[in-house]
């Protein structure tokens, strides 16, 4: 059985959302098409919770391009919508003369990507701000937050509804192929069933480089092929000691092992990073609680290790392996010829804080091409 439809968007994750929830504002008949049996299981419900300001992007790149512009459009949404977040800033400490110098760079690279507030502060500076913290000096990021990324993803999905869009859980992408009027999908499942539409954005996360190959006449050298970066993250027991993020300074691939706390209050360290080779191992290792103490250590002397314990892990899809810097790859007509199809690939962080800011140049790149 083969249905006609105007727009699907394959994923329900917190990019997938926010695309669908831009087509169907802007008019558009939309379908959410996603494989797991709720929304936002993966990548979405894995993560920092962190909204970030947009510091260590390489300048001129997609993720430095929509960071600040994504991160204001989501404090926006978040207080219209009553969304659970917390501007809480961030320190980024630095521990000897090499991290100190390190500072400034960091700094002027962010202000090329439209950071306009943060501020190099001592360590005794920042000692008055987080007395627990150790460093010799900082970075004071006040644009930095946390969001109830769940609270999100709801009323992401209350927009599509009230604008007249669907979500089909439990219904899988199983193959596709490009036609004259622009891409058929077979969607699996209990009822399996053959969607011809007019517009498809791939939105499917770990699972976009296999959805898109599966797909037949999209070209095969447009379709990037994803890592997979795992992050473990621990729990702290007890009262949160620091109200802000504190952040190592960020290496190539990731930011390092941080503190973070949600809006309740519970502490967490991570994530730290392993490239596997697939993208459904969720585990997390307990024998990594010393390694995770030390790390912290260097910030925060008086971690209580004992305290620490093993919360959740979560996988990023990356473009580029280890030690080398990846960035968002939204692949439209412009690329592969196809007015009706965006595909998404790498969209690891900070893809949920830019998640409106993507959901605009992707639906963009169609408008240019209908």
């Amino acid at each position: 059985m083969t249905e006609r439809a105007d727009a699907i968007v394959i994923g329900a994750g917190v990019v997938g959302l926010a695309v669908a929830r831009a087509l169907a504002q802007a008019g558009r008949e939309v379908v959410i098409v996603e494989k797991n049996k709720a929304v936002g299981e993966e990548t979405s419900s894995r993560n920092s919770e962190v909204i970030h300001a947009g510091i260590q992007y390489r300048p001129g790149g997609m993720r430095a391009r929509l960071a600040v512009k994504g991160r204001d459009a989501l404090y926006a949404f978040c207080a219209e919508r009553k969304v659970g977040h917390l501007r809480c800033g961030k320190l980024l400490v630095a521990i000897g003369e090499d991290e100190v110098a390190a500072l400034k760079p960091l700094k002027q690279k962010a202000e090329q990507n439209g950071v306009d507030d943060l501020r190099i502060i001592s360590g005794a500076e920042a000692r008055a701000l987080e007395p627990g913290v150790n460093c010799d000096a900082a970075i004071l990021s006040p644009s930095s937050g946390i969001v109830d990324t769940h609270g999100l993803m709801l009323a992401l999905l209350g927009d599509v509804e009230d604008a007249g869009g669907s979500l089909a859980l439990n219904a899988p992408v199983a193959g596709g192929r490009v036609t004259d009027r622009g891409v058929a999908l077979d969607i699996a499942g209990a009822d399996p069933i053959a969607l011809d539409a007019k517009t498809v954005v791939n939105c499917a996360g770990l699972w976009s480089d296999r959805v898109a190959r599966s797909i037949k006449g999209l070209p095969p050298q447009t379709i990037p092929t994803l890592r997979f970066a795992k992050g473990q993250y621990f729990a702290y027991a007890g009262k949160a000691p620091f109200q802000r993020l504190i952040y190592p300074l960020p290496g190539a691939d990731s930011q390092g092992v941080h503190y973070t706390r949600d809006l309740g209050g519970q502490a967490k360290l991570g994530p730290d990073i392993s490239f596997i080779d697939n993208n459904t191992d969720y585990s997390v290792d307990e024998k990594r609680r010393e390694a995770f103490a030390a790390a912290a250590r260097r910030f925060w002397p008086d971690i209580d290790a004992q305290k620490l314990a093993p919360g959740y892990a979560g996988i990023r899809p990356k473009i580029k392996g280890p030690g080398e810097e990846g960035d968002f790859v939204i692949s439209g007509p412009e690329s592969h010829g196809l007015a009706g199809y965006v595909g998404l690939y790498g969209i690891e962080s900070p893809g949920l804080t830019t998640c409106l800011a993507i959901a605009d140049y992707a639906t963009g790149l169609l408008q240019q091409h209908s």
